[in-house]
């Protein structure tokens, strides 16, 4: 799947794929002192609307190249492959971490940051400075 799915700057899969690695990495942490699921919870009610939308401008683009069912299941396996890249956890943030960029995304105003945020915290290495910590 390529990276710019659906639309062509392919901030609808960063949205997905941050959603699920939030999601992944939080079950993981759930029984550490750092457990972040209330964050999690907080996260996804005050974005709601954007990673709905993030879900369904790719069902729209996949759809448009694989059909209503041939979507369905291509974001199906696209979100599975997504979970089990971080099923060992997060590249180089400690759960400590996780639940601190949680708990901050849950704050994060406008669609546009959100982006930027996921675009730095999915990549495979470090960014100098996150998005999120000046917003």
């Amino acid at each position: 799947m390529p990276a710019n799915a659906a639309g062509n700057d392919g901030s609808a899969e960063k949205l997905r794929r941050l959603d699920i690695m939030l999601m992944v990495t939080g079950l993981r942490c759930r029984t550490t002192a750092d457990n972040f699921t209330a964050d999690y919870g907080d996260f996804t009610r005050h974005h709601l609307s954007e990673l709905n939308e993030a879900s369904n401008d790719l069902k729209t683009d996949l759809a448009r190249r694989y059909g209503a069912k041939g979507a369905n299941r291509a974001l199906d396996r696209m979100s599975v492959v997504m979970a089990n890249e971080y099923g060992g956890g997060h590249p180089w943030l400690t759960c400590a971490e996780l639940k601190d960029v949680t708990r901050s995304l849950a704050k994060v105003q406008g669609r546009e940051t959100l982006v930027e945020a996921a675009g730095q915290l999915l990549s495979r290495q470090p960014a100098p400075l996150l998005a999120l910590a000046s917003r």
